[in-house]
């Protein structure tokens, strides 16, 4: 038998005794599709299973893809890092290297069309680049060196926000494909935020303002917004997902964090814990399909994780399997 799952906003199209139902009944079994299905208001998190290691361990990388189809571009190892990673679902393989090394950087995209911006080559970057799903070219400077800052959106309408100029940034830049241009800035400055969505639907969540910050705001294309507050405060946490369906997991809370949090674009709620406590870590996927990668346990890491999530509902028995 398998698990079950929350079933309140699936319409099932037949009961057991042959009736249909606009909704469902707690306690109700019915047929749908060679699977029984059991109603329940019982609400299910997530959980993050064990992918392949990174082959470089590394602090500090930016993330963008999905789980099936992940990216992983720089971080610190020893010293600034250029190696870039590819995610097939189940190992990593090595792609193109950034032009510059550096970590503290931020990303967004898809494997084959990635974006990464900003971090410390040693000094705060302004640098921005553009993968092809084999090498990374130049793309235009950020206005504002940023690090420690997060990404959001696709390559050719990318987002970034906060992170550090030298003191905590409100920042927001959109990228249209070469240029980046201001956005509205945050209400809230910060380092260490993680980031999600898209350009003209973004979210923000977490980071340091001097103390750890719950403090989420959404982002419409034009201005920020405040959201939920996150369960847990924390900094240099990793994001996935879309504003409406958003996942953030890890961080430092003083001491590196397996928190992971989903929100339903009002508010956060606990989702199932990383096996692994991480901070600086980067992520990548959905809420329902997340992936993070590297970061630190207090030393360099090359762990991956992949989160799966039940949805709404799911099979009790199958037909073959009888009652």
């Amino acid at each position: 038998m398998t698990d079950y799952r929350s079933v309140k906003y699936k319409v099932p199209t037949l009961n057991l005794d042959g009736t249909t139902e606009a909704s469902p009944v707690e306690g109700e079994m019915w047929y749908d599709s060679g699977k029984f299905y059991l109603g329940t208001s019982q609400t299910f998190s997530g959980v993050w299973s064990s992918g392949g290691n990174l082959a470089t361990a590394r602090y500090g990388p930016a993330g963008c893809g999905t789980q099936a189809a992940g990216l992983c571009m720089g971080g610190w190892t020893d010293d600034y890092s250029n190696v870039t990673e590819e995610y097939d679902g189940t190992s990593w393989s090595s792609g193109g290297n950034l032009g510059t090394a550096r970590y503290g950087l931020a990303g967004a995209g898809a494997q084959s069309a990635g974006l990464c911006m900003g971090g410390d080559t040693g000094s705060v970057s302004t640098v921005t680049e553009e993968y092809d799903g084999s090498a990374w070219s130049a793309g235009g400077n950020l206005a504002t060196a940023l690090n420690g800052l997060a990404g959001a959106g696709t390559q050719s309408a990318g987002l970034c926000m906060g992170g550090t100029t030298g003191s905590y940034s409100n920042v927001t830049e959109e990228y249209d494909g070469t240029s980046w241009s201001s956005g509205g800035n945050l209400a809230t400055a910060r380092y260490g935020p993680a980031g999600c969505g898209t350009q003209t639907a973004g979210l923000c969540m977490g980071g340091t303002t001097g103390s750890y910050s719950n403090v989420t705001e959404e982002y419409d294309g034009t201005s920020w917004s405040s959201g939920g507050n996150l369960g847990t405060a924390r900094s240099s946490l990793a994001g996935a997902g879309t504003q409406s369906a958003g996942l953030c997991m890890g961080g430092t809370t003083g001491s590196y964090s397996n928190v992971t949090e989903e929100y339903d674009g009002t508010s956060w709620s606990a989702g199932g814990n990383l096996a692994t406590a991480t901070g600086y870590l980067a992520g990548a996927g959905t809420q329902s399909a997340g992936l993070c990668m590297g970061g630190t346990t207090g030393s360099n890491s090359n762990v991956t994780e992949e989160y799966t999530h039940p949805g709404s509902y799911d099979e009790l028995f199958t037909a073959s399997q009888g009652l």
